[in-house]
């Protein structure tokens, strides 16, 4: 561990303003050097998160394209969604495959997990890779259809530069994958 900061002590905490998807704390700080600071966080939903990139065949992913309300605009990215109550993340995962682009799996493989802006959001996601995926559907709470789209995993580099792929997560996830996939490259890379 790099880090070796004393956690600062919350001196208070209170709740400023809630809606359906967030609550916002503000918590009362004081440092280890004495400094005293207020801060602002957001508290997720509890369960956490997941985002699944699902492999079509060992040479092709699978995205989504949807709205985005934040942006006001249509995303590309992978399958994603909050883990229900009672869920496990693998649980989480496989039903959102089956709710937006209608294939289950029977294997899930986990890459890693990642958080968003830590700094102020407590949000956590697991992220998957799913293969050997069959037909299955399920009913999701998507407004409208989602279109699914097909990528050749060796044009990755073309995914990045879509205008309509820009979501953080699924970069991460993207280039998660590729590491996943290709560790005798990085190998080779690394003794060059």
């Amino acid at each position: 561990m790099i880090g070796k900061n004393q956690l600062p002590k919350i001196n208070g905490q209170k709740q400023v303003a809630k809606s359906r998807l967030f609550t916002i704390e503000q918590l009362e700080l004081t440092f280890s050097n004495g400094e005293q600071r207020q801060y602002e966080r957001m508290l997720g939903s509890g369960n956490g998160a997941v985002m699944i990139v699902p492999m079509l065949d060992s040479d092709t992913i699978l995205l989504v394209r949807e709205y985005c309300a934040g942006t006001h605009s249509y995303e590309l990215g992978f399958p994603k969604g909050l883990v229900d109550p009672g869920e496990v993340p693998e649980q989480a995962a496989n039903r959102e495959l089956q709710e937006e682009i209608f294939y289950g799996t029977k294997q899930l493989h986990h890459l890693s997990q990642v958080m968003m802006a830590p700094a102020f959001f407590n949000a956590k996601m697991d992220i998957f890779i799913a293969s050997d995926l069959y037909p299955a559907q399920l009913e999701g709470d998507e407004p409208e259809p989602l279109e699914v789209i097909s990528w050749p995993i060796k044009d990755y580099k073309t995914l990045l530069q879509q205008p309509d792929f820009k979501e953080a997560r699924s970069i991460a996830a993207l280039m998660l994958l590729v590491d996943h996939l290709s560790p005798s490259k990085l190998a080779s890379q690394d003794n060059a």
